[in-house]
């Protein structure tokens, strides 16, 4: 691929990556309540769920799904119903924010790493924002198309990925200094459900 494509691709899925949505939201929150550990690999989750998404155009299933409103829907509803899943969870969950080292197991952090990666996945606006993205910086005189797909699928990965950590650290670090204050940590963990729940909502009624 010609290096002034990759150029522009670059900044713009650095600059959709700084954009206010629900992924780098949850990033955000979840970095000020348990920490960047918890942010970044929620993070990689997010991101891994490009690899699917990236598949799909490949495969030309992100255009089945645009032209399929039942189908459409259908994906929208398992999202929707998996994100109040998590808020019910949360709601659940003790309020308390500890980020000892010994708390934080291999186990919990594959634990939000699968989380991210499914909330990625089963949100169609992203199969979709791919299919009317990608295009414009294909290159139709190539032969290869399918590689030329999956190269910015792996550049919009990385590019994603450092966005959503850089914000992890920030949120972590502006943070920090509330952690172990009784009613923060109550604001948080309702703030959590709040998101959980918004983030479900947008994905329900939302159009393509």
């Amino acid at each position: 691929m010609d290096p002034e494509i990759i150029i522009a691709f670059l900044t713009a899925s650095i600059l959709l990556a700084f954009m206010p949505g629900p992924d780098i939201m949850y990033v955000i929150t979840l970095s000020i309540s348990k920490g960047k550990k918890y942010g970044i690999v929620t993070a990689l989750g997010l991101v891994s769920g490009i690899i699917i998404h990236t598949t799909f155009i490949a495969l030309g299933i992100s255009a089945i799904i645009n032209k399929s409103e039942a189908l459409f829907f259908s994906i929208k509803l398992f999202g929707a119903f998996y994100l109040f899943y998590l808020a019910y969870m949360t709601y659940k969950s003790s309020a308390a924010i500890n980020l000892e080292e010994s708390n934080i197991s291999q186990k919990t952090l594959f634990k939000f790493y699968k989380q991210g990666f499914i909330m990625n996945v089963l949100n169609p606006k992203v199969a979709i924002f791919f299919l009317a993205f990608f295009p414009g910086f294909i290159d139709e005189s190539k032969t290869n198309i399918t590689f030329q797909i999956y190269v910015l699928g792996f550049l919009f990965m990385i590019s994603a990925f450092l966005v959503f950590s850089f914000v992890s650290l920030v949120a972590d670090k502006l943070t920090a200094f509330l952690r172990g204050n009784t009613k923060f940590e109550a604001f948080l963990h309702w703030f959590q459900i709040v998101v959980f729940v918004a983030i479900g909502i947008f994905i329900l009624f939302s159009n393509k």
